[in-house]
């Protein structure tokens, strides 16, 4: 069942993508969050090369990503193997404007899932309910609080364990990074709920898209790790190199094929919008050009991956 009344949304054209790590499970995920939320699109979808073996051992020229689009928000689901799973600690929240809209998302999220907090009436919400999905995916579904910037879902990071206590610090360093960025308001916790002057509730903007920070002094169990990440979308070599040096700046630390993680262990991709352009291909060839080049990078450098795709 498609859930409908979400607050209103706009065509997918976002400077910052969540990834979704789903083992070999992304067709399947793409399907069911297409025809569960509204507006729900596959985009484009990318192969493993063909020509030689891949890192994580997928079948050859099996699928290595889905790119889709749900509620106005587009996402990639990644064939990335067991390596991660996915955790609370990156979740969703769903902003619907009808309590009937909330507890229909909300049931076929929680379909084959489980139920982190019951959907019902909270003292900051109508209609408030934390799911995690089939897929590990965590979702919160709420009425009566439309995000700032109009999205109907935005990405919320909760700063736990090690890190708990350094969300405010996290949006500081996050809004000075990305240019048309703003910290929008604090709900900090008080005395008897928590660390007090930590943040219990943040809502900030990354180049014009809403985000939600928290932290959390409970014992988790969980932190941070690349089975969600977020890749920024660059339109040129000079966006890949500003995003790179902002984020691993202070202590982050440089991975391969364009990944990194922050100081705070959070997950990026910094990533050519060409990229689908060229993983997307209907060239085999070209494709497998283009991702053997990729092997061999840190930070992408999108010349050289030009070049290999196009043969020269």
């Amino acid at each position: 069942m498609r859930a409908e009344g979400l607050y209103d949304f706009r065509m997918a054209h976002d400077p910052i993508v969540p990834c979704l790590w789903l083992d070999h499970h992304a067709e399947e995920a793409a399907a069911f969050y297409t025809r569960t939320f509204p507006a729900g699109r596959v985009v484009a979808v990318s192969h493993y090369p063909e020509s030689f073996d891949n890192p994580v051992g997928r079948p050859r020229g099996s699928v290595l990503t889905v790119e889709f689009e749900i509620a106005g928000r587009r996402f990639t689901a990644l064939n990335g193997g067991p390596a991660f799973t996915i955790n609370p600690s990156l979740s969703f929240f769903v902003h619907v404007a009808t309590a009937n809209a909330a507890n229909t998302l909300f049931e076929a999220l929680a379909d084959g899932g489980s139920v982190l907090m019951p959907i019902d009436a909270y003292p900051w919400s109508e209609r408030y309910g934390w799911v995690q999905d089939r897929f590990g995916v965590s979702w919160q579904v709420l009425t009566n609080r439309p995000a700032i910037g109009g999205s109907s879902i935005v990405p919320s990071l909760m700063f736990v364990g090690a890190q708990a206590g350094r969300a405010e610090e996290a949006m500081r360093a996050y809004v000075a990074a990305f240019p048309g960025s703003a910290l929008d308001d604090f709900a900090r916790y008080e005395e008897g709920e928590g660390p007090v002057g930590a943040i219990k509730h943040g809502r900030f903007r990354l180049a014009g898209q809403d985000m939600i920070a928290a932290d959390s002094h409970f014992p988790h169990g969980f932190a941070f790790n690349e089975a969600v990440s977020l890749q920024v979308m660059c339109a040129d070599q000079r966006e890949v190199d500003h995003y790179w040096s902002a984020l691993t700046a202070d202590g982050g630390e440089p991975g391969p094929c364009g990944w990194l993680k922050d100081r705070f262990g959070v997950s990026w991709q910094i990533v050519p919008r060409q990229a689908e352009q060229w993983f997307a291909s209907e060239d085999a060839a070209a494709r497998d050009r283009a991702f053997e080049a990729l092997l061999r990078m840190g930070k992408l450098d999108i010349a050289t991956l030009q070049a290999a795709f196009d043969a020269k």
